[in-house]
C-alpha cells in the first residue's frame, strides 16, 4: 500500500474576479433541510497529457484563477451562511469574503495510487482540505478546495461544498465552469440560475400528497431506536465495496422477467438486490417495516407536462422517494416485486406530490428530526465520472465520494462509476454495516451473483 505526506500551502481566500452584487438571497425549503446542513465531498483524479511537461503549481494557479472567474457568475458562493433569529431558517450573505483554497505536492505519482483506480482511494485524506466540522456550515466559506499536483503531473481535486447551497449535479455545473475558465472560456458554458422560489413551501401548507412512506414518521410511530445500525458505534462497523460489472449485472439481470430486465436501471437492480441482502444481515424481524430510499433528480423531467427547473439552476433539486416494507415481504416476494415498487414511487413523484414533499420538509426544520430506524439511504454519484471533471487535455482517470463509507451518516451506499480490470465500465457501491452483520451480507450477495 503507497504511503506519502503531501505538502500543502497554507488556506487563502479566493475572492471573485471582479465586483458582485452585495446583498442578502433566501434558500428553498429543498436546500434549507436540516440533512443538508452540510459539506458535501467530490474528488477527481486527473491524469497529465502525454509527453507535457508541467511546472511545479502551474496546475493550481491556472485552476485558483478560473475559480476567481467563475465565482463571478456563483457569486453567492463566496459569501456565507446566517441563520435568522427568528425561527431555524438559514440566508446567504453575498458578501464576496470567497472560497478557501489550498495548494499542495505529493511526491506521488498518479500510477501508484492503482490501475484502475478504484475506491477506496488511497491515502485520500492527503488529498483533502480543511473543512473543519463538517456539519457546521454557518458563518464559514461555502466551498473548500485543494489541488494536489502529482509526481508525474497529473494532479487531484478536491472539493467541500456546502450542501445548502448546491446540490450534486449543482456542484458538477460549477466545476464546469470552472473548467471552462482554466481552458480559456469567458463566460460559462451553461449560465447559473439562482431562482430559489421554485421549491419553497406554499402557505398555508398541504402534506396531502407525501410519499405514502413518510406518514407514519409524520405522526412519530416508526422512531422506536432500537436500529442495529443507528446503535452500533462507528469502531464497531466495517467499510466493504462491491464492484459489479457487466457480467455481473448480466448475472442480476437474470433474476427477473425479461421484459421488466429492459427498463431497469442498473442502479434500480442494484439497490434491490443490496437492500434485501443488507436486511437478512441484520436479522430485522419478519414483521418489522424496513425502508429503502434513493435520490431522485428532477432536471430534465416533465411534471404534469411543465419542466420542474429550468436550466442553469443548481440548488438543491432532487427528492428522495422511500419506499417500506416488512421484512417478510421483502425476502419472499420476488425481486420484480421490489423493483415494481421502487418504479412507482418514482412515477407517483407529480406536481402535488413535490409541493407536499417541500411543506413537509419545511415543517421538519421547526420540528425534532424525524427517526432514520430500519432504513437504508443509496445515492447514485456515477454522474461525478462524466465529462464535466475534465480540465482541458488532463484526462480524468477516476471520481467519486472521497469517503464512501461515510461514518456520520451511517446507512447511505453510494454508487460511483468506474474501470474493472479488464477496463469495462463498471460500478462500485460501498457498504457499511456492524462486523458480524457484514459476513452474513457478503454470504447473501454470494447467492446472487452465481448463476
Amino acid at each position: 500500500m503507497v504511503t506519502f505526506t503531501a505538502r500543502r500551502s497554507e488556506p487563502e481566500l479566493v475572492r471573485p474576479a471582479r465586483r458582485t452584487p452585495v446583498e442578502t438571497k433566501s434558500l428553498s425549503d429543498l436546500d434549507d433541510q436540516l440533512p443538508l446542513r452540510l459539506y458535501e465531498s467530490i474528488v477527481g483524479f486527473f491524469k497529465s497529457p502525454p509527453g507535457e511537461t508541467i511546472k511545479p503549481g502551474k496546475v493550481a494557479r491556472g485552476i485558483k484563477a478560473a475559480v476567481a472567474g467563475a465565482l463571478v457568475y456563483y457569486y453567492p458562493m463566496a459569501g456565507r451562511l446566517r441563520k435568522l433569529p427568528d425561527g431555524n431558517r438559514l440566508v446567504v450573505d453575498c458578501t464576496g469574503e470567497g472560497v478557501d483554497f489550498v495548494e499542495a505536492t505529493a511526491d506521488v505519482p498518479l500510477a501508484d495510487l492503482g490501475e484502475p483506480l478504484v475506491p477506496p482511494y488511497p491515502c485520500v485524506e492527503e488529498f483533502l482540505g480543511d473543512a473543519g466540522d463538517t456539519r457546521d456550515v454557518v458563518g464559514k466559506p461555502l466551498l473548500f478546495l485543494q489541488v494536489t499536483q502529482l509526481k508525474c503531473g497529473g494532479f487531484v481535486i478536491v472539493l467541500h461544498m456546502c450542501h445548502c447551497i448546491a446540490d450534486g449535479f449543482g456542484i458538477l455545473q460549477f466545476i464546469k465552469t470552472i473548467a471552462d475558465f482554466a481552458c480559456g472560456e469567458l463566460i460559462p458554458t451553461t449560465l447559473p440560475v439562482w431562482k430559489r422560489d421554485v421549491f419553497t413551501a406554499r402557505m398555508p401548507p398541504s402534506i396531502a400528497h407525501v410519499y405514502p412512506a413518510y406518514k407514519p414518521f409524520i405522526h412519530g410511530l416508526e422512531c422506536t431506536g432500537d436500529d442495529v445500525m443507528l446503535s452500533t458505534p462507528p469502531e464497531s462497523m466495517e467499510v466493504q465495496y462491491l464492484f459489479f460489472g457487466p457480467k455481473g449485472i448480466e448475472t442480476l439481470r437474470i433474476h427477473i422477467p425479461e421484459e421488466l430486465s429492459k427498463s431497469t436501471t442498473t442502479f434500480e437492480l442494484i439497490t434491490a438486490v443490496m437492500w434485501r441482502c443488507r436486511t437478512l444481515a441484520l436479522g430485522y424481524g419478519p414483521s418489522e417495516k424496513v425502508r429503502v430510499m434513493f435520490t431522485l433528480n428532477t432536471r430534465g423531467r416533465s411534471i404534469n407536462g411543465e419542466s420542474a427547473v429550468p436550466r442553469g439552476y443548481y440548488g438543491n433539486a432532487h427528492f428522495s422517494p422511500m419506499v417500506e416494507v416488512t421484512v417478510e415481504e421483502l425476502a419472499r416476494k420476488p425481486l420484480a416485486h421490489i423493483l415494481e415498487k421502487m418504479r412507482k414511487v418514482k412515477w407517483d413523484t407529480t406536481k402535488e406530490c413535490m409541493g407536499s414533499m417541500v411543506d413537509l420538509l419545511a415543517l421538519w426544520r421547526e420540528w425534532s428530526p424525524f427517526g432514520m430506524d430500519r432504513t437504508y439511504e443509496v445515492s447514485d454519484t456515477k454522474w461525478v465520472g462524466g465529462n464535466a471533471l475534465k480540465f482541458g487535455k488532463a484526462e480524468l482517470v477516476a471520481a467519486g465520494t472521497p469517503h464512501a463509507g461515510d461514518f456520520t451518516s451511517k446507512l447511505i451506499s453510494y454508487h460511483t462509476k468506474c474501470k474493472n480490470i479488464d477496463g469495462e465500465n463498471s460500478t462500485v457501491v460501498s457498504i457499511l454495516l456492524p462486523k458480524p452483520a457484514m459476513e452474513k451480507f457478503t454470504k447473501e450477495m454470494a447467492i446472487w451473483l452465481t448463476k
